[in-house]
């Protein structure tokens, strides 16, 4: 079936309407990043870079390391973006440009959210890697697709909901697991993460400033929840959106973030970039070895 121009935007240049990479650019192993910025300190490591593109918070390249070729893409921040993000991607893969059609051969994609995070236990010190197992969306957003309860783990999600005594006013919550690959390749250099994406930075992540919170004791009770040896760990912005998606289309994903604060024992690091390169050293080590 042809995809109609409305819905599937492809620019005169024949790249992505947002992201503006062309199918050939595109690499079967992608880097997410939140920050602009951090393209290009990712793209110190990478040898044979073969461009450089920016276009809103959308920046990328693709080159190698280790001799495996990758691109790095950011998406800004929120899973709004990431939902653009991930869609183009899988165009770019799945769907000719050319005809507007899907490809007969599905083409998969390995995809890594590297990323900073709020931790939420007093157990996991500043500067953690935390590995999400389970991404927790409170964004809303899979809601909006077909057969979003075959992606999330119902029976966790329903005891998370009875747990926290989920706000009838809010969208209901996904719990979406990670590419079993991607956990097998960091699970022995990472903290076991069930993370929280949230749709914005105050309210949402339990923070006040002059607005009152829907659910006022939303930390303790997110901090307290247990579901077989899973914990609620951290809170971010992106990772349900990638986590999801990215299952529903065929591809393997997940998300790891560098822990710059944390939320129960109130401390943050300003100083974390040093901690985030090192986790992009892990990272970009990982995926190619």
């Amino acid at each position: 079936m042809r995809i109609p121009e409305s819905e599937l935007i492809i620019n005169d240049d024949g790249s992505a309407f947002h992201i503006h990479l062309k199918p050939e650019e595109l690499a079967d192993l992608v880097i997410l990043v939140g920050d602009p910025g951090r393209v290009d300190m990712v793209a110190e490591y990478l040898s044979d870079i073969e461009f450089r593109r920016a276009s809103r918070e959308f920046v990328s390249t693709t080159g190698k390391f280790n001799g495996k070729r990758l691109t790095v893409l950011s998406t800004g921040i929120g899973t709004d973006n990431c939902d653009i993000v991930i869609t183009e991607l899988d165009a770019l893969a799945n769907v000719s440009f050319k005809t507007r059609e899907a490809r007969k051969k599905h083409r998969a994609l390995t995809i890594l959210r590297i990323g900073t995070t709020g931790a939420v236990q007093p157990d996991i010190p500043l500067g953690s890697p935390i590995f999400s197992h389970y991404s927790v969306g409170c964004d809303g957003l899979l809601n909006w697709y077909a057969d979003r309860d075959s992606i999330s783990n119902l029976e966790m999600e329903n005891a998370f909901k009875e747990h926290v005594n989920w706000d009838k006013n809010l969208p209901s919550p996904y719990f979406v697991k990670a590419s079993d690959k991607l956990i097998e390749r960091f699970e022995d250099c990472t903290v076991k993460g069930v993370t929280i994406s949230a749709p914005g930075f105050y309210g949402p992540q339990g923070r006040v400033v002059r607005l009152g919170l829907a659910m006022p004791d939303m930390l303790e009770k997110f901090e307290s929840f247990r579901f077989q040896d899973y914990r609620i760990t951290n809170f971010e912005m992106e990772s349900s959106a990638v986590a999801g998606l990215a299952k529903h289309l065929g591809h393997d994903a997940g998300t790891v973030c560098c822990a710059i604060a944390n939320r129960y024992l109130k401390s943050s690091n300003p100083d974390y970039k040093p901690q985030v390169r090192a986790l992009v050293e892990l990272a970009l080590d990982r995926l190619t070895r």
